[in-house]
């Protein structure tokens, strides 16, 4: 994910994400439209995982579990145009749900929380 914020290219990303992953696909498209790479990005962005819940196997073979990340303080601008969006640095916690490919697990499903 941070690699797809700072250059754009979400290629890495949804290779290590399942294709029916919702919450992937909108991370990635953010990223390649606002990235620091082309001036839409910048500050603190990064998000940091500082802790992450037991994962729990269910029946279908899959991991549930959440990751509890920060991001420190950033700015957004959506064009070279736009108008500068600051956001403060916040922790939050995403829910995921990861799935066994090829010997590998693989982002099956990401919550996205409003920052």
């Amino acid at each position: 994910m941070n690699y797809a914020s700072q250059t754009g290219d979400s290629g890495p990303l949804l290779a290590a994400s399942d294709a029916g992953c919702v919450g992937c696909k909108q991370y990635a498209d953010i990223a390649v439209r606002t990235n620091a790479s082309n001036g839409g990005l910048s500050g603190d962005y990064r998000e940091r995982v500082s802790d992450v819940s037991e994962l729990v196997r269910r029946s279908n073979g899959r991991l549930r579990g959440s990751a509890a990340v920060t991001v420190g303080r950033y700015t957004t601008k959506d064009s070279p145009a736009a108008a500068p969006v600051v956001s403060k640095a916040a922790r939050y916690t995403e829910q995921v749900v990861l799935s066994p490919s090829k010997g590998n697990w693989v982002m099956f499903e990401i919550e996205l929380e409003e920052r």
